[in-house]
């Protein structure tokens, strides 16, 4: 897992496959994923980019991706949102589900990362 800050979040989404953890310390539900996404990230690490994104550190990372609640899971292919899991009842199946139709060509669905995030380069 790579933690992802408003200064690399554009640059760790931009190409290929990633999954996007968004989390909280005090987030009793991410707290008890997290296990499980890191064996997921061991499982699919060679295919699927899988970043971290502390949300109470990174606000404005979670205010423009409009993320309203914790956990959530982000896919996304060349920094376009694929699917998006939020509910403190995700299961560790459905986040390796995702991940799966990510890999299998599911459609983006999302907007690309606004513009504000991205780096010039």
């Amino acid at each position: 897992m790579i933690e992802a800050t408003i200064d690399t979040f554009e640059h760790l989404t931009n190409s290929g496959e990633v999954l996007v953890d968004i989390w909280g310390p005090q987030c009793q539900p991410c707290l008890a994923l997290m296990p499980a996404v890191e064996t997921l990230a061991e499982r699919y690490g060679d295919r699927v980019r899988f970043i971290s994104v502390n949300a109470p550190d990174n606000r404005k990372v979670c205010r423009d991706l409009r993320v309203a609640g914790l956990p959530a899971y982000l896919t996304m292919r060349d920094g376009v949102e694929v699917e998006r899991l939020t509910s403190n009842g995700t299961t560790p199946e459905q986040i390796e589900a995702a991940i799966q139709r990510l890999l299998d060509g599911a459609p983006a669905v999302g907007p690309p990362v606004p513009e504000h995030l991205k780096q010039a380069t």
